[in-house]
């Protein structure tokens, strides 16, 4: 079922990888995720001025991104600051890059199939 090209894609994807994918799958994160790359930094407390959602729930999904390795926090007195975490965003760029470029290979190869067959 799998091709040579789609095999090295997808021994590419880890489970740091699917993870990462499954904290950007919300919305929430992914404008948390957005906020912090404007910001630079921010606290749960600095983050949730404003938004829909309580503090509480503003430091949980810090926490999900956390663990996926897409920011990382350091404590400041009293309160946890967070910040993005570059490399982890660079790895899933290169990732989806190489997905896009076996993809772009497949459809010229199909195309050249088709133009060999008129």
């Amino acid at each position: 079922m799998y091709t040579d090209a789609s095999r090295n894609v997808s021994r590419n994807v880890s489970s740091d990888m699917v993870a990462v994918f499954a904290a950007l799958g919300d919305p929430t994160r992914a404008a948390l995720l957005t906020a912090l790359a404007e910001r630079g930094s921010g606290s749960a407390t600095s983050l949730a001025e404003g938004a829909p959602i309580t503090r509480q729930a503003v430091d949980r999904h810090l926490r999900v991104l956390a663990d996926a390795g897409l920011v990382e926090s350091r404590r400041r007195g009293r309160e946890v600051v967070y910040s993005l975490e570059p490399s982890t965003l660079a790895r899933s760029s290169e990732w989806l890059e190489e997905l896009g470029r076996t993809w772009e290979r497949k459809l010229l190869m199909l195309k050249a199939a088709a133009e060999a067959e008129e």
